[in-house]
């Protein structure tokens, strides 16, 4: 056993390159234990291996590649790593033991670092520094090794961090696995996690895929890249359509009933990602401008999918599944809102909004106002803009009604001949209406608030509601008709009117990135003197650079150099909506800088609670960044932790988030209070107290705070808000930032942002509502009928069950209270009985009869006049077997459910649910993509048997849905489900709502409606 290598280096000296070949081959293998006494005649091997004339340079460099590895100088051990060659065996095809796999892969993953920075995209032309074709060599090596042994990922990560689309493009044509695909737009589309690179490179990725074979994944390429052209070919391709306005070819071939499904599935996939304009684009591409006349003959065949596919593009068609959903699935608890407006007074608008809020979330999109027809007398006490917010309410509870929204609100809306009951109600009326059109604004709902913003010009509330209206009816629109009419209602300069208009400005604006738009707000909010006016325009700002990433840095770095605080406010939106979801390292520094350094309490909470704008889709990483800053020294630093919290573990459950947010509900500052509720809400939203413990006690925190007398008034707002918003959409939506594909779901990014403002104006409050997403499985068939049909929920039914709704007051039975008895009556009684007794004794003394057991211990010490029980008896087993009755025994719950067609499904439910292989409709749409599915979390059932607790951050998008079923049996007669959403609606109510809000006294009102359906049967169990 060698013992040292001073013989071996003294061979180093030698005049003879064999001998020191010789040397270097016997030390190579010893170098893990003697790399001490070789570092002293590093100096020498280095000059070795730099020695041309050298036969083994190669070897040279290899062992003091290992020498400088052993140092911790790994610079230098990838330098003359790369000189050894083929020496260093990145496929560790010998027999190499642990150290020296362990040197292999230190050295390869610092090559790969260095490979990476050396092809990141120079700054300028000027800058650009060739590769060392040594370097390029081993990680080409390296690509080789992962694609022999099947490690696609890893061989395409590298290719994805140093921009190799060519090494991309080789993995999937050898591959052509889909779920290679999805797991790429996981990480670059959706997740944005590519370090260090542009969004032109990040738009060169998806470009390289489309080509791919995999229907569902490119088109969320398409929304990307916002490349309708590439969206609307794929839809002609699959319906083999000819250009619109052209007959079909006499010869041309029918597209099949899968390629007519798989299509039909894009529209609706497309419908519920892209933005308006997107869509508008392809509509046009498919079927022209034009709409199909009214008395026009059916269309059969091709025309017949193009007028389908371009129906089911404008979106309406999406909508008006899920407000049947909505509408038949509705949960919404009217105890909890009566009690909560018994315990809130109403004469004061504060706690008047806080319960029109809390009724339109609770109530969001099921069309039902029965809670406000109950209430017409609590209706009619608001006044002013309390009035304003419960008209507006209304385009809350009937979001989505698009045929029948104008008719519902045409009581409020304005008169065409000028006469007026209210201001405030036909300005929160035109707001309705554009909450009811939200992003689906059509060219009719926006000429119509465009002539009401134009004829509202006497009157500043109606303005600022039509302005709102516009905006949200019109968002991501690019429409430069509505943004000029909204700038000239700017340039009025009036405070409430400029306000909204600025905020509508951005969003019809929104994510164009347009200089023109930018520049001429930027110029205004500089000259206007109206701090109202200076923040909407900020706000609008931000919303127009959405998504825009690093083009949208020099305009940050102009708002947060700004002198103006509300500007710097703007340039902190700007930063949250334009890195909306990526978690970018430098957006996150600069706002936690902001966070900690600026003068302005506005700026430093806008700052913090833009965090959870940026790092919603890794939300496990929050509570770690926010925990600091929620135990700041300055309330409004808590506040914005707080709503950071909200935002970006909204629906997950996530139990570090929740353990943050319970002290702060017992803050001392009231606005924290509230911000610590409404967060709680968001994150515990459609949990139930089985798979989260801490739900039922989260609610009964809401009603403690709203029932106390001694509450300030904004934690009481905040509780109120909170219970509408933890049962939001009738049980039935969830809040995400991401949308079905799992990309950023812009209305609910943009939406979130507008609630937040709700701060410095209660109207706003009501955007919250772009943030619900319906969680049901709606399934369609071709003819775009709901057929009925069963799948299966392989989880106990109590895990994704509704919260039990809550048990109206039972009235208490007035109890007989004891007569009390002197202690001196008891003696006395009882001394009288003992002397009757005795002298019974004495008469009878010859009677056979056993004694009584009865004590008189038992009288003296008896204190009320109740009566004792009766004597027992049973046997002594007997009474242990009464002292311990037998309890019945707990039936136990099924581990699976089947549920129906137009079902609730949580977002955490998903992974649970399959389709039996019986089924007769199968969806042409996986439930959940693979990719989604194997970044998930666990499924509860085995959450609620773990340590770690209920709290395990779950993904709140992707899969579910609208989803295309294939009808495995069409011979067979199907059985549909009707929409009964809108034959329920009476379009008469809200005007008898309207007289009512008007009059101190209401009229009696014709409550006559549909009578709800009986309740499934059931089968009862104690649970006991």
């Amino acid at each position: 056993m060698v013992q040292s290598a001073a013989g071996l280096l003294s061979l180093l000296d030698e005049p003879e390159a064999s001998l020191q070949s010789h040397a270097l081959t016997q030390i190579n293998p010893l170098i893990d234990t003697f790399w001490a006494e070789v570092a002293d005649h590093v100096v020498k091997i280095e000059a070795l291996s730099e020695n041309p004339a050298f036969p083994s340079r190669a070897l040279a460099s290899l062992v003091a590649s290992k020498v400088y590895y052993h140092l911790g100088n790994l610079d230098e051990a990838l330098s003359f790593a790369l000189g050894a060659g083929k020496l260093f065996d990145v496929a560790q095809s010998g027999e190499a033991g642990p150290s020296e796999a362990e040197y292999i892969e230190t050295v390869i993953s610092k090559a790969i670092d260095s490979y990476v920075a050396a092809r990141e995209t120079p700054a300028s032309a000027t800058d650009v520094v060739p590769v060392d074709s040594r370097l390029e060599a081993i990680v080409e090596r390296m690509f080789e090794r992962c694609e022999r042994d099947g490690e696609y990922k890893q061989s395409l990560g590298i290719a994805l961090s140093s921009h190799r689309l060519d090494v991309i493009e080789r993995v999937f044509t050898t591959t052509k696995d889909a779920t290679l695909l999805e797991w790429v737009l996981q990480i670059v589309v959706r997740e944005g996690v590519i370090g260090g690179s542009s969004r032109a490179y990040k738009n060169e990725v998806p470009l390289h895929l489309t080509s791919f074979p995999d229907y569902f994944s490119i088109t969320q390429c398409f929304v990307y890249l916002n490349d309708a052209v590439l969206a609307a070919n794929l839809l002609k391709s699959l319906l083999n359509l000819s250009p619109p306005n052209t007959p079909a070819a006499p010869d041309a071939v029918p597209a099949s009933d899968e390629a007519v499904l798989t299509a039909y599935q894009i529209a609706f996939d497309l419908a519920e990602t892209a933005t308006q304009e997107f869509l508008f684009i392809v509509r046009a591409a498919l079927a022209g401008l034009e709409p199909p006349a009214a008395d026009a003959a059916p269309q059969e065949g091709s025309e017949l999918h193009r007028q389908r596919v371009a129906a089911i593009l404008t979106g309406e068609e999406s909508i008006k599944l899920y407000l049947e959903f909505l509408y038949r699935n509705n949960h919404a608890d009217l105890l909890i809102l009566k009690g909560t407006k018994d315990a809130l007074e109403s004469r004061q608008s504060v706690y008047h909004s806080a319960v029109t809020f809390m009724n339109a979330f609770a109530n969001a999109g099921t069309t039902s106002d029965l809670f406000l027809r109950e209430n017409l007398d609590w209706l009619s006490r608001a006044s002013n803009w309390s009035k304003f917010s419960a008209t507006a309410a209304l385009g809350v509870i009937h979001k989505g009604n698009l045929s029948q929204g104008k008719a519902i609100l045409e009581p409020y809306l304005p008169k065409p001949d000028g006469s007026t009951s209210s201001y405030y109600s036909e300005g929160g009326s035109l707001f309705a209406l554009g909450l009811v059109h939200a992003n689906h604004g059509g060219a009719e709902t926006l000429t119509y608030l465009k002539d009401a913003l134009k004829s509202g010009s006497q009157n500043e509330v109606i303005q600022h509601g039509a302005a709102l209206g516009l905006g949200v009816a019109a968002m991501g629109s690019d429409n430069d008709e509505v943004y000029d009419d909204l700038r000239d209602v700017l340039f009025i300069d009036s405070a409430i009117a400029g306000e909204a208009a600025g905020y509508s400005m951005g969003l019809v604006m929104l994510g164009s990135g347009s200089e023109k738009a930018i520049d001429e707000m930027l110029q205004y909010a500089h000259e206007t003197q109206h701090e109202k006016i200076i923040r909407g325009l900020a706000i609008g700002i931000s919303f127009v650079m959405y998504g825009r990433e690093e083009m949208a840095d020099t305009l940050i770095e102009t708002l947060l150099g700004d002198a103006d605080a509300i500007l710097r406010y703007g340039g902190i939106y700007t930063i949250a909506m334009a890195y909306a979801g990526t978690g970018n390292n430098k957006a996150i520094r600069k706002l936690l800088h902001v966070a900690v350094s600026d003068v302005n309490d506005d700026v430093r909470r806008a700052a913090v609670t833009s965090l959870g704008f940026l790092l919603f889709r890794n939300p496990t990483q929050v509570p770690r960044i926010v925990q600091l800053l929620s135990e700041s020294y300055n309330p409004n630093v808590r506040y914005g932790a707080a709503l950071a919290l909200g935002i970006s573990c909204a629906g997950t459950g996530l139990d570090d988030a929740v353990e943050l947010l319970e002290p702060l509900t017992k803050d001392p500052v009231d606005f924290v209070r509230q911000g610590a509720c409404m967060s709680l809400a968001m994150i515990l939203i459609q949990q139930n107290g089985t798979i989260h413990p801490k739900a039922a006690s989260t609610r009964k925190i809401f009603e403690k705070i709203i029932g106390d007398k001694h509450e300030d008034s904004m934690a009481k707002f905040g509780a109120a808000l909170s219970q509408g918003i933890i049962d939001a959409g009738g049980r039935n939506v969830t809040i995400s930032m991401q949308n079905k594909s799992g990309s950023s779901n812009m209305p609910a990014i943009v939406g979130m942002a507008l609630f937040t403002q709700f701060w410095y104006w209660f109207p706003l409050a009501h955007l919250l509502s772009l943030s619900f997403t319906p969680t049901a499985i709606i399934g369609v068939d071709k003819d775009l009928k709901i057929p009925k049909f069963e799948f299966v929920s392989n989880a106990r039914p109590s895990l994704y069950a509704y919260q039990p709704a809550t048990k109206p007051p039972s009235k208490e039975a007035v109890e007989k209270l004891a007569t009390a008895v002197l202690s001196t009556t008891a003696k006395a009684t009882a001394r009288a009985k003992a002397k009757e007794e005795a002298a019974a004794t004495n008469e009878m003394d010859t009677d056979d009869k056993p004694t009584e057991t009865k004590q008189t211990t038992d009288d003296v010490e008896m204190k009320t006049d109740e009566a004792a029980p009766a004597a027992s008896t049973s046997t002594p087993a007997a009474e242990a077997g009464a002292a311990t009755p037998a309890k019945p025994k707990r039936k136990a719950e099924a581990t699976s459910s089947r549920l129906s067609n137009l079902s609730r499904v949580t977002p955490a439910q998903l992974s649970s649910i399959s389709f039996p292989s019986d089924a007769r409709y199968v969806p042409v749409r996986p439930v959940v993509s693979s990719a989604q599915a194997s970044t998930s979390a666990p499924s509860p059932r085995s959450i609620i048997g773990s340590s770690t607790g209920p709290g395990s951050a779950t993904s709140v998008s992707g899969g579910g849905g609208i989803l295309m079923v294939r009808d495995k049996e069409p011979e067979k007669e199907s059985e549909f489900l009707e929409l009964e959403v809108m034959k329920a609606i009476d379009i008469s109510a809200p005007a008898a709502a309207a007289q009512g809000a008007e009059a101190a006294a209401p009229p009696e009102v014709d409550l006559t409606g549909p009578i709800a359906d009986p309740p499934a049967p059931f089968e009862w169990s104690d649970w006991d």
